[in-house]
């Protein structure tokens, strides 16, 4: 009887660390979605600002045929942009995906801010209706990929938080949840912490 009694109290307490363990781990689960959630978000935003990039062009050209250079930088830096993004969704969280990212985003903010300061020279372009248009457009998802950004990264400060506190340490070791790096603009660009600035 004594024994019966032992080993119920010894199947309850394991069953007890197993629920406990679960709920851990559907913690970290649902935290590691998260970020990964906030991430979609981003390139949904960035996809958004890659696809206006190219009318914005478009529509400069045909008022700055001598800033061709100019105009050439800007699909240059879209493509190490989208690259930059390309590397990122194939493992979001990476932290040198996520370097490449950053640098391919300050990169492409340096040329854009480049061309909207050249633009400022050509009066008939900052009186176009779609450059209007497409500068507004492209001011208003400047915001959104910031605001995207923010709830990626609080989103995964929250989950590196959570993995790296005990006891959730204790599990995420076991499972493999592995650390998620955070969105950061480098600190020596300051250029690249403001979206260009837009004014018709």
């Amino acid at each position: 009887m004594g024994s019966l009694l032992i080993l119920l109290v010894f199947l309850g307490l394991l069953a007890a660390v197993a629920l406990w363990a679960v709920g851990i781990y559907n913690g970290l689960v649902t935290s590691r979605n998260g970020w990964r959630n906030a991430f979609a978000q981003i390139d949904v935003q960035l996809q958004r600002r890659f696809d206006l990039i190219p009318n914005l062009v478009e529509t400069a050209k045909a008022y700055m045929a001598h800033e061709r250079e100019t105009l050439e930088a800007v699909i240059a830096a879209r493509a190490a942009a989208q690259s930059g993004l390309a590397a990122a969704k194939a493992d979001p969280g990476d932290a040198v995906a996520m370097a490449q990212l950053a640098a391919g985003q300050g990169q492409l903010n340096g040329v854009l801010g480049r061309l909207l300061a050249v633009a400022e020279a050509y009066p008939d372009l900052k009186a176009n209706q779609n450059m209007m248009q497409l500068s507004e457009e492209l001011s208003s998802t400047e915001n959104r990929v910031a605001f995207a950004r923010q709830a990626y990264n609080d989103a995964v400060l929250a989950y590196n938080n959570k993995r790296e506190m005990f006891p959730s340490s204790v599990v995420a070791g076991m499972f493999g949840f592995a650390p998620a790096a955070l969105l950061d603009i480098p600190a020596d660009t300051p250029q690249v912490r403001e979206a260009p600035k837009v004014q018709f």
